[in-house]
């Protein structure tokens, strides 16, 4: 498989021949999610025999988030076989037919291969590529794992969606012939990673909007991505915020690590030299880069302004990242850290504040708490927390603590 940062789509310039497994409608209905009801349409399932492919939309299909889903530019979200066979050997059961909420399973047409603007004749309709797969917590439900949006995301398999240029039939089993090609050759895998995954090349996303196919609120976000300052993070998808510190990626050192619970390790980060960190608003993040490649991101949990930053990560099932700092990162390791980011951070002022987090939820809410525990003038403050037990609540003694030294 090539790397996405090649941008090189020569084993897509040919045929381009695929075939279309099967065709998923379902229309929106109601899902109880987390205590809530949700409206949605990822609920698809296959059909037989042909079904006309409008402008929008299948005959049959319909979507309940028209802000985020369906649209001319997202009438069809089209998904693999093999990244079907993908996640059924990480997740480790077998997966129905449209459970990642496509109209189109594919054989065929891998996303690191397709390219925005490829054109496709599938029956007697054809169709335009015009961006990744969005991702959202609803296929997630529909999955049944609440990882899948970042999984998707993290592990480059978004899927894609596709304009429709002539109105036509389209039934299962039919071949999916490619018909003109996509200029200057970005691949959904591609373009999907400049923003969503760390380290934004800039030629990329100049390179992307030449492309007359890419969709309107792709274009938007590449275009913030272009027009902001080099090291200013990603705007196409974020508020914006300060310049980060230091551009790209820094080795720190792990000067410190212990168990901050059943499943939490804490580690603290500083500068080989002992130089001093930039200080972090309370609340932001940063991104290591574990051995091996694998990259996540984690919140600061430290105090503002300490020696290091110190990060608590929570043991996944099947956890890439988690795995690695779990077993393998130990005190006297570099790992390649970027900037702290992020907007979610504590507002300055006198009024209340109320802190709600759930499990290791509680990292970026533990550094606003230090910061209000050391601020000037004391400031009303509910904590909310949620945890499995005793022995999965992270820094319990620590905020204990912090929360006794404070009036309110």
């Amino acid at each position: 498989m090539m790397s996405v940062g090649e941008g090189d789509c020569a084993a897509s310039r040919g045929p381009g021949v695929a075939t279309l497994v099967s065709v998923n409608v379902g229309l929106p209905r109601d899902l109880p999610w987390r205590g809530r009801t949700v409206r949605t349409g990822v609920h698809k399932r296959p059909v037989p025999g042909p079904v006309r492919l409008r402008r929008l939309n299948l005959d049959g299909d319909g979507q309940g988030d028209l802000a985020g889903h369906g649209g001319e530019q997202r009438a069809v979200l089209v998904y693999q076989t093999a990244s079907y066979r993908y996640w059924e050997r990480f997740l480790g059961r077998p997966l129905e037919l449209g459970a990642f909420g496509e109209n189109f399973t594919v054989d065929g047409l891998p996303d690191d291969e397709v390219c925005i603007g490829d054109r496709y004749r599938i029956g007697s309709a054809v169709v335009e590529v015009t961006q990744p797969r969005v991702t959202c917590y609803r296929v997630g439900i529909e999955v049944g794992d609440p990882r899948m949006p970042a999984l998707l995301v993290s592990h480059r398999r978004p899927g894609f969606y596709l304009r429709v240029l002539v109105e036509g039939s389209v039934a299962a089993g039919e071949r999916i012939e490619k018909v003109a090609d996509g200029p200057d050759a970005v691949t959904v895998a591609e373009i999907d990673a400049l923003l969503y995954l760390p380290g934004h090349p800039r030629n990329g996303a100049a390179r992307a909007l030449r492309v007359p196919a890419l969709s309107p609120g792709w274009r938007a976000s590449l275009q913030a991505l272009l027009d902001a300052p080099a090291a200013a993070g990603n705007p196409g998808l974020t508020a914006s915020s300060p310049p980060p510190a230091w551009s790209g990626f820094r080795d720190l050192v792990v000067t410190a690590r212990h168990a901050a619970s059943a499943s939490v390790v804490a580690l603290d980060l500083a500068d080989p030299d002992a130089a001093p960190l930039p200080a972090a608003p309370p609340g932001q993040f940063v991104t290591l880069r574990l051995p091996g490649g694998t990259v996540r991101s984690y919140s600061l949990c430290g105090p503002p302004g300490a020696a290091a930053y110190r990060i608590g990560v929570n043991r996944e099932p099947r956890g890439a990242g988690s795995a690695v700092i779990h077993d393998r990162v130990g005190v006297g390791d570099r790992l390649a850290v970027a900037a702290p980011r992020g907007t979610f951070t504590l507002q300055p002022g006198s009024t209340p504040v109320l802190l709600v987090s759930a499990g290791v939820g509680v990292t970026p809410l533990l550094a606003m708490l230090h910061a209000l525990a050391a601020g000037p003038a004391p400031r009303e403050v509910w904590w909310l927390h949620t945890a499995r037990d005793g022995a999965h609540a992270p820094f319990a003694d620590e905020v204990e603590a912090l929360l006794a030294r404070m009036p309110a």
